[in-house]
């Protein structure tokens, strides 16, 4: 037994593994085992046991889920099985409106795609915690894995199959002022990256004026050779058609749709950082909500000064969008965000959607009367433009030396003025440069963030942060 929990290990967001190596049938089986003994031992406020089970477009995601389903059913658990794949927020507002003890979703978000995965979702629709993880983990290779034959499981009554993307479109397009939408007449190109967001935006925006052109909506489990994570290096078809053609904002989903990016006319690519700043000021000054703002560790400054001005508390998690989803739980929270293009939003479940922050973001538009890059050239030169930088540097994490990195009392001839160090180490200086470092627990790397006024000083501070590290 000590063989397989050393094989499947729950990280910040799921077990995830290379297909055929160790993401196979059978230890998704056992997965599923330990979490149907989960279910059924650590769930007794539910009368009645459920689970909704989703998939993304990966190679062999829908058999996956369909195992995952049978070895529920053989355990007396009901599986609400998605007919088709679909997003990671669709699956996790369905297992709310079906009040599931928990739902599973096949997919490896952005990971390349040789990946595959699982990710746990609590009865309230979030990721599941540490807590829940470690128990599934705990029970994995503990149980007979029990299985009951998809048709037998289906006339039995103990498989359903389920569409889950109705209730979702439906609950968007209640959630969306689409009244107000429906005669603008924006140009909005979104890049699907082979992902299972697929068509829903235009079933969204059926009946409005909004003109949708779709890019890389196909299925496509090899997704082009690159991975379908909404980073630049990713999204060279989208920021070219951008700069060449006419569309006044450029959405972009991740795999499992549950991220964002975007692009503005002329082609430049907007961060997730920015994206947070605008949902904020559209949900307070357009919407009226009420509520503070998240923003994680490595988080820009600017969210600061609208938080300020805004007379909106601030909250500050380590990274991690669970943190966020939390918060969620126990705080009025107008939005919170994570720099990986995690959107958590009001009177929601506490899950991130990619689509949704992007609708969003073009209800603002119409709002305001102004395009993507405007709105964003607007929030700029109210609060300040602020550059941001990350490497992701190989290296023995473990031979970083947090205790001596809080010691340091100049970045670049800035006095550090401030020191945090509740997920890895944050410098702050006097002029708000600031200077991040963050071991991961998982690969042999180390983080490092920078933010500054300009690009330059942020490259500068980055190369600073690399060299006091560098272990040669």
């Amino acid at each position: 037994m000590g063989d397989i929990r050393s094989e499947i290990k729950f990280g910040t967001d799921g077990w995830r593994a290379v297909i055929s190596d160790t993401f196979t049938f059978r230890n998704v089986r056992i997965v599923a085992q330990a979490v149907a003994d989960w279910v059924n031992k650590n769930s007794p406020q539910f009368l009645v046991k459920s689970a909704s089970v989703g998939y993304d477009n990966r190679f062999l995601s829908g058999e996956y889920a369909q195992a995952m389903a049978e070895v529920f059913a053989a355990n007396g658990i009901k599986a609400y099985l998605s007919d088709t794949s679909l997003p990671t927020p669709a699956l996790s507002y369905g297992v709310v409106c079906l009040s599931n003890v928990c739902g599973i979703m096949i997919t490896a978000s952005h990971n390349p795609a040789k990946f595959n995965g699982v990710k746990i979702k609590t009865a309230q629709g979030g990721a599941a915690p540490k807590d829940i993880t470690n128990v599934v983990e705990s029970y994995l290779g503990q149980s007979e894995v029990k299985r009951l034959n998809f048709t037998d499981a289906k006339a039995q009554g103990m498989i359903e199959v389920c569409d889950f993307k109705k209730a979702y479109v439906k609950f968007i397009r209640g959630y969306l002022n689409l009244k107000k939408i429906k005669t603008a007449k924006y140009k909005v190109l979104a890049d699907i990256m082979h992902g299972s967001g697929r068509d829903l935006m235009r079933k969204i925006l059926k009946g409005t004026n909004i003109k949708l052109t779709l890019m890389r909506e196909d299925v496509n489990p090899g997704f082009d050779g690159s991975k379908p994570e909404p980073i630049p290096e990713c999204l060279q078809g989208i920021m070219g058609r951008m700069k060449k053609e006419r569309f006044d904002f450029g959405h972009v989903l991740d795999g499992d749709a549950d991220r964002i990016a975007a692009v503005m006319s002329g082609g430049e690519f907007v961060s997730p950082q920015k994206i947070l700043g605008l949902l904020v000021l559209h949900l307070v000054r357009n919407r009226k909500v009420e509520g503070g703002i998240v923003k994680t560790l490595c988080g820009t400054t600017m969210y600061d000064h609208i938080a300020k001005k805004l007379g909106r508390k601030l909250y500050e998690t380590p990274v991690g969008f669970k943190y966020i989803s939390d918060l969620m739980l126990t705080q009025k929270i107008v939005a919170g965000g994570e720099e990986a293009g995690g959107m958590g939003l009001p009177n929601y479940i506490p899950e991130r959607d990619g689509t949704l922050a992007g609708l969003l973001l073009l209800e603002m538009m119409v709002y305001n009367k102004r395009n993507f890059k405007q709105l964003v050239q607007d929030m700029e030169k109210e609060f300040g433009r602020y550059y941001y930088q990350r490497l992701d540097y190989a290296m023995d994490a473990k031979k970083v030396d947090l205790n001596k990195l809080k010691t340091i009392t100049e970045i670049l001839g800035q006095k550090v003025v401030d020191v945090k160090d509740f997920d890895g180490v944050k410098l702050t200086c006097a002029n708000e440069d600031w200077l991040m470092f963050r071991p991961s627990g998982t690969e042999p790397l180390v983080r490092i963030y920078s933010e500054a006024k300009s690009l330059k000083r942020a490259k500068d501070i980055l190369e600073f942060g690399r060299q006091l590290i560098d272990s040669k």
